[in-house]
């Protein structure tokens, strides 16, 4: 039945309209529709014309320009303008810029292009930003839109509704809705301004959805204002903007799983469409055919329209409401179609899957000028989020580098949903590296870099690893120049990536090893507890924000957190200054914490990292620093740090780039530096020849060579011993330099080499001292507090006092042929060495363990299967092994598990010292109380057997047993030291041992929860299992939980950021495995690709020198010499102890709970990462600090006087002089003949393996 309401018919409609006081139908110029819609058309075309007539000056241009002879001179077709804060060209911009933004200037592919990043491109960049979910402005401007989309659809749905003609004469300074509306409009133009400026493709931008919209909205709402009329129009397609609510709940991370985001993507496209038909229905309706003279219209309401479509849609048809005009039923006929496939759930997706191609089959449009990396591998949601998460991270200043993800499956919808949330930085191909095309489609030839992310939690390392390697093989095959990382979970499996003949570190090529590194920051955390977590947080981005709500210690937890490690070049100030000095001043007055510095070789082709160098270590121009900031802009002050303009500042906030001109100083200062070099290596050959020992003009430091060799090597000596120089003559002043340079090396030699004598000074005994009476907690380490003198050479790594009371036959000498006993370390120096032992010869079981007292050990709880996958145990040993530690600091290490695994372990293991495996179960306690677990100095879980694929959460459940079944157990106390430097000697001959002295250092554990431990976790869930008292929410990020901020948890997930980070810095991943691996270098890798291990090398003077390296220490500040700054704060202690010791102050371990008292206090401690300088400190503080090596007094039988602690009670005599004999191995259960303390393992290190 039709309507009957008034309006319907053509009369009553007339009737309506001339009532209507605003009505433009009895008007002199009468409708004027058809103005409004030519001014959207010609701004359309216009837009059109415009670039495509672009497009093809564009094209004749470079036709031209081809025909045209190559110029000269390359002239830059951009001129790039100076970024804020960078200078006028005269100063060289930052060297962090140049490496965190152009790791490579141009592209690494062949015959690549030199192009500059001009302005357009800046342009783009800034406008990508704003119009994306990326940044806070980004979402603002997004939700804004929106939101004004919604206004303008209301005043539509306003002026729809109350008025009755679609053409309203009413004066536009009259109507409200019209001024809104146009304040509306005005910042939608703006709007599609930035979005066509951030626009890819220009032509294709004009012809999206929402260009059509702003052409149907925008051009009539200015048209209004000179018409002096209103229009209705196609406001309507303003609805069309319901569609981009997904993409808003998205951006805002609303919607996260794929459900929710399916679920709002069919709403909102249903709504849309919707109320968009029903505004064409009534404008349809309400204006009638032009070809009739519009005599065919009927009044209907915009919400009739609404009713009419969904009756429509569902095919219902009531007949009450219909269209009555040719057009609208056209566009009735058409919308049912459509509308149809809208309603039933399944069409759409049907519709999708035929009508569309693929949608990631694309190729990478690689923009003008903009870099772009290739990521590959394993590509999952979690572990694109953290690789994202990191990489474009607000610390990083500028990335401006694309990401392209290609994987041979299409992302699930909540990783697509994350790609959208980087649309602007992120794009995703569909294909594979193992394919020339795929390769070829994301320019990978062009590409700044190849990321390959590995499965770290995958059932099978070395296939993974294969699958990986065989990734990477393909990429160098398609361009050998491309810059590769790659992550690798096993550590043998380095050794195929130097089979691959374009791999080369040297061009930034560089491979993660993820045991490598997840080991090597356990077995830190065995030297210093807490250590993991300290490193763990440096090399991952994250921001500190204070908040009240949080306790102290999680504020001061958190600060820690968010510092981060870069790199910057050392401004002019700090040339000419010792590495101390420039610690101290970078602390103090730039806040930043200097750990290394790059040194050049002498001919300036490669850069060695020097960790807390010491003071023999000048600081050159241009020299890189490493530093610990909470941002890139704050470690700028070290490049921008100019003495003569900032030394009276106190705020570092305002150390900017200053306008000093007075570069004189700074010329003078480089100029007289330049001069002292070129005289250095002049009187290198001189040097040479004025002994036995001379001193390198780089480091200072004193070397022992042969004569006949230094003559080998010197074929310009005359036979006066005076080395003659062709241009000498013609440099009569740079001689005297030299001569005077002579003077005073003879001298320091001379003074040098009464320090050789086994003679020990007052001041090395007091050092001596000072350091015993420091480890109480580690007797087996020492802290090292010699005095430092400046400018004062480094103690050499090989003081012949070291070797003082040994037999004459173990001393090193160059004349007489070595064996076995003469080599302590392998062939690199850089790790202690012991001739190969079969496996047999270090197991024990249960009893023979419980008959040695193991004290200061480690324990490594390792749960595996006979068939487990390797977990590469000696990555774990090896930095317990290093040799910047002596022999007797070395901490015996007690494997307690399955001895079939361990057995194939065991060919890695067999050359370093120290080992000791106990076949047994880390779930038995007998097991545990016989390796004396309550007296190690650290007790390691780890778990080699496959994860549960069907439920991640059970992968640790056995490392999670293991913990809490220690936490458990109870001890008997066991008696601590004694005063006046005298141990307590008992004897075990009644408990059932062999009668040996029984010397103890350390008071144990009585309980389990005090026993120090660290669990390795495959889950950052299961954390919450470690510490029952503690309050950590299940979804709270690992770093932020209580037992990784106490040091006592690690899990492989905080190892992500270091593939975003290498790419940024590759200079961060040296010196990270330079700490944590205790001196891997690639030469020990080459040695150990070849698969015979650790070779043992003869102890020349030139492998003794690279003992003398920094090492990592924890310090107690409640007992030695700084024990005065218990109460004071950490700037002092920081000052002082760099100033006196050489020690530099990285980080405070402290008791968690500093103000509970008796039985409330607990044990646990967290990790202050780089505190601030007004941190008070207290007495129960301990420090973390690289320390300077101390070649010290490496213990022997007869240095009983040197290390009175070791005495046993009651003797007050030297030992016999058969202790000076060569030593006899014991078998288990025999009492050592040479020695009055008992062995850790007499079966496996001789009878000095173990002291106290």
């Amino acid at each position: 039945m039709s309507s009957k309401n008034r309006g319907d018919d053509p009369e009553d409609l007339a009737m309506l309209l001339k009532e209507d006081p605003f009505s433009c139908v009895d008007r002199d110029l009468g409708r004027l529709n058809w103005v409004f819609v030519l001014s959207s058309f010609i701004t359309m075309l216009a837009c059109l014309f415009f670039v495509a007539g672009w497009r093809v000056l564009g094209t004749l241009s470079e036709v031209c320009c081809k025909r045209k002879p190559a110029p000269a001179k390359p002239v830059p077709l951009l001129n790039q303008p100076p970024k804020a804060g960078s200078s006028s060209g005269k100063v060289p911009s930052s060297p962090t810029t140049s490496q965190k933004t152009s790791p490579s200037t141009a592209p690494t592919g062949k015959n690549a292009p030199q192009v500059e990043l001009g302005w357009v491109s800046e342009a783009k960049d800034w406008a990508g930003q704003l119009i994306s979910g990326q940044t806070s402005t980004g979402r603002v401007l997004v939700l804004l839109v929106f939101v004004l989309s919604i206004v303008s659809l209301i005043i539509y749905f306003i002026d729809a509704t109350t008025s009755i003609d679609v053409e309203s004469c009413r004066p536009w300074v009259e109507s409200t809705t019209l001024q809104v509306d146009l304040a509306c409009n005005i910042f939608f133009m703006v709007y599609f301004c930035i979005r066509f400026i951030a626009a890819s493709d220009k032509l294709w931008f004009l012809l999206e959805m929402y260009s059509l919209v702003d052409y149907a909205t925008i051009p009539p709402s200015f048209l209004s204002i000179y018409l002096n009329r209103g229009w209705i129009g196609f406001r309507f397609t303003r609805a069309l903007r319901l569609m981009t609510v997904p993409d808003i709940l998205t951006y805002l991370s609303i919607l996260r799983t794929s459900s929710s985001i399916r679920l709002a993507q069919l709403v909102s496209t249903f709504i849309s469409g919707w109320l968009t038909a029903a505004g064409c229905i009534h404008l349809l309706e309400n204006t009638g055919d032009f070809f009739f003279s519009y005599s065919n219209a009927q009044h209907l309401t915009y919400w009739q329209c609404v009713y009419f479509l969904i009756v429509t849609m569902s095919t219902v048809g009531y007949g009450d409401i219909f269209c009555k005009t040719v057009l609208g039923k056209i566009f009735n006929s058409l919308f049912i179609l459509c509308g149809l496939a809208m309603f039933a759930s399944f069409v759409p997706e049907i519709f999708e899957l035929i009508g569309t191609r693929p949608k990631y089959m694309g190729e990478h449009n690689r923009e003008h000028g903009k870099r772009h990396i290739v990521v590959c591998g394993h590509i999952t949601f979690e572990s694109v989020s953290h690789f994202l998460k990191d990489f474009l991270h607000e610390d990083r200043e500028d990335v401006d580098v694309e990401v392209v993800f290609l994987h041979r499956k299409p992302p699930d919808l909540e990783l697509e949903g994350l790609f959208k949330r980087h649309f602007t930085t992120v794009e995703f191909l569909q294909g594979s590296v193992m394919n020339t095309n795929d390769l070829m489609r994301a320019k990978t030839d062009l590409a700044d870099g190849v990321l390959v992310i590995a499965n770290k939690y995958c059932a099978d390392p070395d296939a993974e690893d294969a699958a990986n390697i065989m990734r990477v093989i393909s990429i160098k095959n398609f361009c050998d120049e491309i810059r590769v990382i790659i992550q690798l979970m096993q550590y043998h499996n380095k050794a195929y990536l130097l089979n691959i003949p374009s791999w080369n570190w040297k061009r930034g090529d560089d491979v993660i090893c993820v045991a490598e590194l997840k080991l090597g920051f356990i077995a830190q955390s065995c030297l210093a507890p807490g250590f993991s977590t300290l490193m763990a947080n440096l090399f991952a981005m994250r921001s500190y924000k204070s908040s009240a709500e949080l306790s102290e210690w999680q504020n001061d937890y958190l600060r820690g957190t968010g510092m981060e490690m870069y790199t910057e070049n050392l401004s002019n100030s700090f040339v000419g200054m010792t590495f101390p000095e420039a610690a101290e001043i970078c602390y103090i007055k730039l806040k930043l914490l200097l750990l290394a510095i790059g040194v050049k070789s002498d001919d300036g082709q490669e850069t060695t990292i020097a960790i807390n160098p010491g003071t023999h270590i000048i600081i050159k121009q241009a020299t890189q620093g490493f530093f610990v900031a909470q941002s890139a802009d704050e470690a700028k002050r070290a490049w921008f740090y100019c003495k003569h303009c900032h030394e009276d500042i106190r705020d570092e906030s305002l150390i900017k780039k200053c306008k000093c001109k007075n570069l004189a100083l700074f010329k003078k200062s480089v100029k007289a530096v330049q001069i002292l070099q070129r005289a250095t290596s002049r009187s290198r050959l001189d040097s040479e020849v004025d002994g036995p020992f001379s001193m390198t003009e780089e480091t200072g430091t004193l070397l022992v060579s042969d004569p006949a060799t230094s003559r080998a090597s010197s074929p310009a000596i005359t036979g006066n011993n005076k080395t003659s120089f062709p241009d000498r003559n013609h440099q009569p002043a740079l001689m005297n330099t030299v001569a005077m340079l002579k003077e005073k090396q003879k001298a320091e030699v001379k003074r040098r080499q009464s320090a050789y004598t086994p003679v020990e000074t007052p001041g090395s005994q007091t050092g001596s001292m000072l350091a015993r009476s420091m480890s109480m907690r580690h007797p087996q380490r020492r802290a090292h507090f010699a005095p430092m003198k400046k400018g004062s050479l480094s103690t050499p790594s090989y003081d012949s006092r070291e070797y003082a009371g040994s037999p004459e036959h173990e001393r090193y000498s160059i004349h007489e042929e070595a064996d076995f006993e003469q080599i302590r370390y392998d062939s690199t120096g850089m790790f202690h060495w012991c001739p190969a032992r079969q496996i047999e010869d270090v197991v024990m079981d249960r009893h023979q363990a419980a008959m040695n007292v193991l004290h200061g050990h480690v324990v490594v709880c390792l749960f595996a299967d006979p068939e487990s996958p390797l977990v590469g145990l000696r990555n774990l040993v090896m930095p317990l092994r290093a040799s910047n530690f002596h022999y007797h600091e070395l901490k015996h290490v007690v494997i307690v598990g399955n001895v079939e695994y361990v057995r194939r372990e065991w060919r890695s293991l067999q050359n370093l010292p120290k080992i000791t495996v106990i076949n047994g179960s880390p779930l038995s306690r007998a097991d545990l109380r016989a390796v004396n677990v309550n007296l190690c100095d650290m007790c390691c879980i780890l778990s080699a057997k496959i994860p549960n694929n069907e439920d991640t959460s059970l992968a640790d459940k056995e490392a999670i047993l293991a913990s809490l079944n220690i936490k458990a157990m109870k001890f008997e106390e066991t008696i601590g030291i004694l005063t006046n430097n005298r141990m307590l000697a008992t004897d075990n001959s009644e408990y059932g041992g062999d009668g040996r002295l029984v010397t103890l250092q350390r008071k144990g554990s009585v309980f389990g929860s005090n026993v120090p431990m660290i669990t390795e976790l495959v889950n950052d869930s299961n954390v919450q299992f470690l510490d029952q008292d503690d309050d950590d929410d299940p979804d709270t990020e690992l770093y932020m939980t209580q037992p990784f901020a106490c040091g006592t948890a690690f899990a492989v997930s905080v190892l992500d950021s270091m593939m975003s980070t290498t790419y940024f810095n590759q200079n961060a991943l040296t010196l990270i495995r330079t700490m944590i691996t205790g001196g891997a270098t690639p030469e020990l890798e080459l040695i150990l690709a070849e698969g015979a291990g650790l070779i043992g090398g003869y102890s020349t003077p030139q492998m003794l020198s690279n003992r003398d390296r920094c090492q990592v220490n924890q310090v107690p500040i409640n007992v030695g010499p700084l024990a005065k700054h218990a109460q004071s704060t950490y700037g002092e202690l920081f000052v002082e102890a760099i100033r006196q010791y050489g020690m530099l102050c990285i980080g405070v371990y402290r008791l968690r709970d500093l103000n509970a008292t008796g039985s409330t206090q607990s044990p646990k401690r967290y990790v202050i990462t780089n505190p601030a300088d007004d941190l008070k400190l207290y007495s129960s503080d301990k420090i973390f600090v690289l320390q300077q090596f101390d070649p010290g007094l490496e213990y022997t039988p007869g240095d009983e006087e040197k290390y009175p602690l070791i005495r046993p009670v009651g003797t007050d005599h030297d030992l016999p002089a058969a202790a000076l004999k060569p030593p006899l191995t014991p078998q288990p259960g025999q009492r050592d003949p040479n020695s009055h303390v008992l062995l850790c393992s007499s079966v496996t290190d001789g009878p000095y393996s173990y002291i106290g």
